[in-house]
């Protein structure tokens, strides 16, 4: 069975059928990205896409952040989920303004949900948007927010031949971040490993090991991205 849009235009019969989606799609997300861009531009937003697979540790990333954040009234968090916002509930616990987008069936946020979110959000004060993706390194790698730096993370607990399988959201990523340095005594992974394949996929990956437990590396993380605000909003 398929489901169309409105958008959609089906050419051909039988086998031979051809469904002309992806292109109207696609084209509708690069409309809606745009906007985005545009939207946080004129506010000198700075917007950050994280992405990674499910329990890799994109909440605790945010909120520890957060934890050392000092000017929280300025930061903004979208979180996406296919069900549930209790990831919400976590960062709302941080006195930041955040919303939920549970995308359903979707293994990714749409641009176009996520410019319906930000529209209604109030902006004003906001100088730092982090968007949480869906938990997935597939999807979210194919479509950009119109965010200015996207953020893949990886946990040691997930293996060290992601790079490998999943060369695309490596290659589209400014940062690789490795989460939870903490458990390296328990499991089997190699950062070296990693940072290699990662760099093969794209040489101007940046790449930080960082613990949400101990605190470890941090600082230089929310270092870096205040410094990549700082570059484009001063």
């Amino acid at each position: 069975m398929v489901f169309l849009n409105p958008q959609t235009r089906v050419v051909g019969g039988g086998k031979g059928m051809r469904i002309e989606v992806e292109r109207s799609l696609g084209q509708s997300a690069e409309a809606s990205a745009r906007e985005i861009r545009a939207l946080l531009s004129g506010r000198k937003i700075y917007a950050l896409n994280l992405i990674s697979s499910p329990g890799s540790g994109k909440t605790s990333l945010i909120e520890a952040l957060l934890g050392r954040y000092a000017a929280k009234s300025r930061v903004a968090v979208v979180e996406g989920d296919i069900e549930t916002d209790i990831d919400a509930g976590r960062i709302r616990r941080h006195g930041v303004q955040v919303r939920q987008i549970n995308t359903r069936s979707s293994c990714h946020i749409q641009p176009s949900q996520l410019l319906s979110v930000l529209r209604g959000m109030d902006l004003e004060q906001t100088r730092l948007l982090i968007v949480e993706n869906v938990g997935n390194l597939v999807c979210p790698a194919e479509i950009p927010l119109g965010e200015d730096t996207r953020v893949v993370l990886l946990s040691v607990t997930e293996g060290d031949e992601k790079p490998l399988k999943y060369p695309l959201v490596f290659k589209t990523s400014d940062l690789l971040v490795i989460t939870k340095t903490d458990l390296l005594p328990y499991v089997r992974f190699d950062v070296e490993r990693v940072r290699r394949a990662a760099r093969t996929a794209n040489p101007a990956v940046e790449i930080f090991e960082v613990s949400a437990v101990t605190g470890a590396g941090l600082p230089a993380l929310l270092d870096r991205i205040e410094s990549l605000r700082a570059a484009k909003n001063g």
